[in-house]
C-alpha cells in the first residue's frame, strides 16, 4: 500500500482537500486499498481551515511516505524551520514530493525547486519567480512533473495533479475511470488561463443554448448558420443577430472555438493522430485545425499536445 501524506496549515483552503477524493476513488476502482491517505501538520492535532472548520492531523515524525503533498494556503507565510527540515529530508525518504497552488512557495523555500520547472496559481506565479529566481516558473501550466517534484496550479488543478499521479502509478485507464466518477476531465489540455469554450459563451436564451448544444454534439457536420438557425427556430438573420448579442461573437467563431476546445481534449489520448482529431472535430484537415489553434490559442496543435503530456 502506498502511504500519501497531505500537509495542511492553519488557514488552509478546503478546496485543496478534494485531492484526497481522487485517491479514494482510485481505491474503489481497483477494488482494494492502494492508497492510505494521512492528514499531516507540524505539531499534529486540530488545524483550522480558512473557512473556519477544522481537521484532525498527525504530527511530523519518522514515518515514511511514498508521496508527500503540500496543500495550498489562503495566504503565503514564511515556512517554519520544522517544516523546511521536514521537506528537505522528505525528498530523500519519499518517492515523490508534490505541492498544489501556493504550496510551491514552501517547496521553493526549502530549495527543492532550484533549477526545476514548477507552476503555481496564475495570480501568484510572478511573485514566485521574483522571490525564487532559481525556479523555472511556467505560469500557464495546469501541473508540472520535474523528476520527483510535482507542482500544480491553484484550486481545482490539484485534482488534475492527483489524476496524473494515479495515471503514473496505475495507468491511464484507471485515471480515466476515476475522472469519470468525479465528473472531471481526465487531463485538461492547454493552460490554466484558458477556459471551456462553452463556459465563455454564456448564452442568455434557451434558443441560442439549444443551438450551441446541437453544435457541440455535431462538430463533424458543416454547422452552417442556416442549420443552427433552424435548430433555434429563427431565421438566419435573426439568429446571427441574437447570437452575437448574447455571446459577443459570431456563430462561425463560436463553432471554431468549440472545435478547438474539443480537439484539445482529444489530444490527451495518444492513440488519436492529429489527422483523426481534425476529422472528428470538423476541421477536415490538420492544416485548417492548425490555423484555428493559432488564431484561438496562439499555439499549434503539436505544441498543445507536447505541453499536455506529463514530463
Amino acid at each position: 500500500m502506498q502511504r500519501i501524506g497531505f500537509i495542511v496549515f492553519p488557514g488552509f483552503q478546503v478546496m485543496g482537500c478534494a485531492i484526497m477524493s481522487v485517491f479514494e476513488f482510485a481505491n474503489r476502482e481497483m477494488g482494494k486499498p492502494i492508497y492510505d491517505v494521512r492528514l499531516l501538520s507540524e505539531t499534529g492535532g486540530s488545524v483550522p481551515a480558512s473557512i473556519g472548520i477544522s481537521v484532525e492531523t498527525e504530527p511530523f515524525d519518522e514515518t515514511n511516505f511514498d508521496t508527500l503533498i503540500i496543500g495550498g494556503n489562503a495566504v503565503i507565510k514564511p515556512s517554519t524551520p520544522g517544516l523546511i527540515k521536514f521537506l528537505r529530508e522528505a525528498l530523500g525518504r519519499c518517492r515523490r514530493v508534490a505541492a498544489t497552488c501556493k504550496g510551491a512557495f514552501m517547496l521553493a523555500e526549502a530549495g527543492l525547486l532550484d533549477g526545476r520547472r514548477a507552476t503555481t496559481h496564475w495570480n501568484r506565479a510572478r511573485e514566485l519567480r521574483a522571490m525564487f529566481p532559481k525556479v523555472r516558473v511556467e505560469e500557464d501550466r495546469i501541473f508540472i512533473a520535474d523528476g520527483p517534484i510535482w507542482t500544480s496550479a491553484g484550486m481545482t488543478a490539484g485534482i488534475d495533479l492527483a489524476l496524473a499521479l494515479i495515471e503514473k502509478d496505475l495507468g491511464a485507464d484507471v485515471a480515466r475511470a476515476v475522472a469519470r466518477n468525479l465528473v472531471v476531465y481526465h487531463r485538461r489540455a492547454g493552460g490554466q488561463s484558458q477556459f471551456s469554450a462553452l463556459l465563455e459563451l454564456e448564452p442568455k436564451s434557451d434558443r441560442v443554448q439549444k443551438a450551441l448544444d446541437h453544435a457541440r454534439r455535431n462538430l463533424k457536420s458543416t454547422l452552417s448558420v442556416q442549420e443552427l438557425a433552424e435548430v433555434a427556430a429563427l431565421s438566419p438573420r435573426q439568429f446571427s443577430r441574437a447570437f452575437r448579442a448574447e455571446t459577443g461573437q459570431s456563430p462561425a467563431k463560436a463553432v471554431e472555438h468549440l472545435r478547438v476546445d474539443s480537439a484539445r481534449v482529444l489530444m490527451e489520448q495518444a492513440s488519436h493522430s492529429l489527422d483523426t482529431i481534425a476529422a472528428e472535430t470538423g476541421f477536415g484537415d490538420r492544416e485548417r485545425m492548425r490555423r484555428a489553434f493559432l488564431r484561438t490559442l496562439g499555439q499549434s496543435p503539436q505544441t498543445i499536445r507536447r505541453n499536455s503530456k506529463v514530463a
